[in-house]
């Protein structure tokens, strides 16, 4: 039998808190779950520095993967199985990228992605194709499968109904991170009614469309997304911990370029500073290493450092106003001197953060981002953009929202003999 439809002997399953269980029986999946590039996924955190604003936010990128993967072959096996539309022949390629998806993803994803100027995405790519267990894995479907499983992931594939699965406007991807992230940071706003979505989603050649009946729980579902951005991914609590995170790499990074002698020398992000990171190196980071080097450099005789470093692991976090870097240009100038004469270094210690959120939109004529919209499927048969069906969801098509604020250590402002009058003025200008 080709390794491609071997299957295990006996099912396995993961007990999960959001879908209850999820099952494999594809020998090629239980391996890939296997490999020690998955198995890092364990040790990435889901919600990256919001576990210090919801306690509970301790979920991974390994139960993240897992449950996209649970979810698209309850779509493919369950709902597509048997209809001409659906080729099964691309079933293990979709589970596998599924699975897959998210590989790349290093430590404290985003704010370590800006500070050192790659994407998940790539890395995702290079584990993929690389010299790693995955490769071995996905070799033994086909020597071109790799290949084929990392082109769905970065969404160059021709098979675009597979794309739209795992990456589009409603696809497992957000429908498992929605409801997880709800459940672990023990907020109501993620829920939505996923069993009927599923129940009417139906396969086209280019993407995954709505039965009409079923627009009602798309609207709940884009809802959802919208409230948990606003409520959790962009708490202000959490990007001040963001903040100082980004600060203490941007630091460390700042003082390896100045030569600084490092009490304990920073191995694991040599390659990152010198920017020559291997796949080899990068596959070494996971949080517990970057929370290590955070503990130790709280020793270290830089005071900004040390400083940031006892911030992040004790969460004594910046404080936040309400500022918007455009209109109040003059205002932040005037607190960045300030700040200076103080003998506070605005680099580090004066930070303005945005947040910004399209919760839908739809391609329109002339644009060139492409953009594809949810289609709903008529009784005709025929397919309406759901903004034109649903006047909850053409309400906020392509309204985009975005929040500013600008971050502070409160207790740096605090009244001392020297500095009592510019920090008054400091004060003043934030209004605190």
């Amino acid at each position: 039998m080709a390794y491609s439809a071997e299957k295990l002997t006996e099912e396995k399953v993961f007990k999960d808190p959001v879908h209850r269980y999820i099952h494999v029986r594809d020998l090629a999946i239980w391996d890939l779950i296997g490999t020690k590039e998955f198995q890092r996924l364990r040790r990435i955190k889901q919600l990256g520095t919001t576990f210090l604003t919801f306690h509970g936010a301790e979920h991974s990128r390994f139960q993240h993967s897992l449950g996209v993967y649970e979810i698209v072959r309850r779509i493919i096996d369950d709902v597509f199985s048997g209809r001409p539309e659906w080729n099964n022949n691309e079933r293990l390629l979709t589970l596998c990228a599924a699975l897959l998806h998210d590989l790349g993803h290093g430590p404290f994803s985003h704010s370590f992605e800006n500070v050192f100027d790659f994407d998940h995405e790539e890395f995702t790519g290079k584990i993929i194709l690389g010299d790693t267990e995955v490769n071995k894995v996905l070799l033994r479907v086909g020597p071109d499968f790799p290949k084929q499983v990392a082109e769905v992931i970065a969404k160059t594939s021709e098979k675009k109904l597979v794309i739209s699965l795992i990456s589009s406007q409603i696809d497992a991807d957000r429908m498992d991170y929605l409801q997880r992230d709800a459940y672990f940071t023990g907020v109501s706003y993620g829920q939505f009614d996923m069993e009927r979505i599923l129940r009417v989603m139906r396969p086209r050649e280019d993407q995954v469309v709505i039965k009409k009946s079923g627009m009602h729980a798309v609207e709940d579902y884009i809802m959802s997304r919208y409230q948990m951005y606003w409520q959790v991914y962009f708490h202000p609590v959490s990007r001040s911990a963001e903040v100082i995170l980004t600060k203490i790499l941007h630091r460390a990074k700042h003082l390896f370029e100045e030569n600084y002698l490092f009490k304990h020398e920073p191995i694991h992000f040599t390659s990152l500073f010198l920017e020559k990171i291997t796949l080899e190196d990068y596959l070494k980071l996971d949080e517990s290493v970057i929370l290590y080097y955070f503990q130790i450099w709280q020793e270290e005789a830089d005071p900004t450092l040390s400083d940031l470093c006892r911030r992040f692991v004790n969460r004594n976090l910046f404080q936040y106003a309400e500022l918007d870097p455009v209109k109040e240009y003059k205002k932040l100038a005037e607190l960045t001197e300030l700040f200076k004469k103080a003998g506070i270094n605005p680099d580090y210690y004066l930070v303005v953060d945005s947040s910004s959120d399209l919760p839908y939109d739809f391609y329109r004529p002339g644009e060139e981002e492409e953009r594809l919209p949810i289609h709903l499927l008529m009784k005709n048969e025929d397919l309406r953009e759901l903004s034109q069906e649903s006047e909850i969801v053409e309400a906020i098509s392509g309204k985009r929202r975005t929040d500013h604020k600008l971050y502070y250590p409160a207790d740096f402002l605090e009244d001392d003999s020297s500095k009592k009058n510019i920090k008054k003025q400091i004060r003043e200008l934030l209004e605190i």
